[in-house]
């Protein structure tokens, strides 16, 4: 099928009367409602509003009420600002001015724990590691000071009792953390 001058007018015409793409495509014949959408977009043809909806444009971002004034940290910082978000509904994006979501202002408490007992590196280098090897890498890699941890490692583990805690975290532990910050 050929764009013809004839049929782009008639296309031009039909959009700019809120036909929608399948109604034009029906119209027009011989042409699949995708195709309408790509000419409309490559002749940069003007967007317009989802039936039954606020235009984008003269939509007013919503303002949440704060309950209590909060100290001039990043999260509160973080919260009042309002920043752009894009969400795509059918075959067109919309930019809404949003604000971050509550749970992001939220600051993250790090406790101590003063049970735990930190292992001496034995600070290994790649060519002296063995099987039974902590493999943890320790600093930058492009550094010379660059090593691995070197502590004993129990069997079927690439690393120490201590590394093997921050490497695997069974989900639950994990979740169950979450929630206490909640």
């Amino acid at each position: 099928m050929n764009w013809t001058d004839e049929r782009v007018e008639k296309l031009k015409r039909l959009w700019a009367e809120g036909l929608s793409a399948s109604q034009i495509a029906a119209q027009l014949g011989g042409v699949s409602r995708n195709a309408v959408i790509g000419k409309v977009h490559r002749l940069n043809l003007p967007g317009r509003a989802k039936a039954g909806g606020v235009a984008a444009a003269s939509r007013a971002p919503a303002k949440r009420p704060t309950t209590a004034p909060r100290p001039a940290t990043f999260a509160a910082r973080a919260a009042s600002t309002v920043r752009p978000a894009t969400r795509t509904m059918g075959a067109t994006a919309l930019q809404d001015e949003m604000e971050p979501e509550a749970e992001t202002a939220r600051q993250i408490v790090v406790a101590p724990r003063s049970n735990v007992v930190v292992p001496i590196s034995k600070q290994l280098s790649l060519t002296d590691l063995t099987e039974r090897t902590c493999k943890w890498p320790v600093g930058d890699p492009l550094k010379d000071d660059f090593h691995f941890c070197g502590c004993e490692s129990p069997d079927a583990s690439p690393y120490c009792a201590y590394h093997a805690k921050l490497a695997y975290q069974p989900v639950h532990d994990r979740r169950r953390a979450a929630a206490a910050r909640a």
